[in-house]
């Protein structure tokens, strides 16, 4: 596995820029690894409705840099004290969906610290219940990154003021807030470490030693910083993307699926689809815009959506919800 770093850039939208560079353009035979710690920001996933997952007002007031990322999943908070780590590789099949092979050398680390740390639900890791990593997924036809968050000193009141969790998953989940189910990693340890101090153990968890010398690292050049330079600009710092323009709706169904929310935005015209958005923090291997244009121009009614979604394998662009159980949401 080699290693890519990003040289202590603390830039939301370039460290995500780099990260979907390297996994496009610098992942060779080798699994690559790569850590970030970002600045003040919320990262927004790629399914996400951004203008309903932020307190806009507190993120104006802070500073607080919005980026939406490659990868679904929930929005999450950045700070100096969360460390963010990537695994790229071109196992994808067999990877897809599976945090264990991922998560090994994370969860080896917070036992040698003490902390009873295991994975749970979906793409989460607990310690007594409260979450202290969350994590997500982005594939393409031959490779995929999985990557996530680790909260080692944080600031959580941040997080509560910051995000505005969705009624239906505060419910599932049975708890009232979002500080009330997460934790930092120092809460469990006697003497505090720093983001920086997690990153130097898992590096040496995987590689014998944290000299830069003798681990194999990704060696970039000018045109690497140039891709890097372009795709930021053209993605990450680009209100269209982090963002995105929402299409008029007179239709709304939402369902929290095992896989994450789905909520369907529709606009009925003359009893046919004029426009569709789906929304949600479910994973998916393709881009769901494609599966919501498939729905435009089909009548709004049970055969009509059917047809619409006929020989379509719903589960790539929405991880393990059906087809059935789309058009159980979507049908009128």
């Amino acid at each position: 596995m080699r290693y890519l770093d990003n040289h202590d850039q603390t830039d939301a939208t370039q460290n995500l820029a780099l990260e979907e560079y390297a996994i496009r353009n610098l992942l060779g035979d080798e699994d690559l690894l790569y850590f970030y710690i970002n600045a003040k920001a919320i990262i927004i996933g790629r399914n996400q409705n951004t203008a309903e997952e932020i307190a806009s007002d507190v993120v104006a007031a802070q500073g607080i840099q919005v980026v939406r990322r490659v990868s679904g999943g929930g929005a999450v908070y950045h700070d100096p004290g969360n460390l963010n780590f990537s695994f790229m590789t071109r196992q994808v099949n067999e990877r897809f969906n599976r945090y264990d092979t991922f998560n090994g050398p994370v969860l080896a680390v917070l036992h040698d610290l003490g902390i009873p740390a295991a994975l749970s639900g979906r793409n989460d890791i607990v310690v007594e219940g409260r979450k202290i990593s969350g994590n997500a997924q982005f594939a393409t036809a031959d490779r995929m990154l999985s990557h996530g968050t680790l909260l080692v000193d944080s600031d959580l009141d941040a997080v509560t003021a910051a995000l505005r969790p969705k009624p239906g998953k505060v419910e599932s989940k049975g708890v009232k807030s979002i500080r009330s189910r997460v934790a930092n990693i120092n809460e469990f340890l006697t003497t505090p470490i720093t983001a920086v101090d997690l990153r130097e153990r898992i590096i040496a968890k995987i590689y014998g030693t944290t000299d830069r010398a003798h681990i194999p690292s990704v060696q970039r050049g000018a045109a690497d910083d140039i891709g890097v330079a372009a795709l930021r600009a053209s993605r990450y710092n680009n209100w269209e993307w982090n963002y995105g323009r929402n299409p008029a709706a007179n239709v709304q169904r939402s369902q929290r699926f095992s896989a994450g929310e789905v909520d369907v935005r529709l606009d009925i015209q003359n009893n046919h689809i004029a426009a569709a958005a789906i929304y949600g923090d479910f994973m998916g291997q393709r881009d769901v815009s494609e599966l919501s244009q498939l729905l435009v121009g089909a009548e709004y009614s049970l055969a009509g959506v059917t047809a619409a979604l006929a020989g379509i394998e719903v589960d790539v662009y929405v991880a393990n919800v059906s087809t059935a159980e789309l058009l159980g949401l979507i049908a009128p």
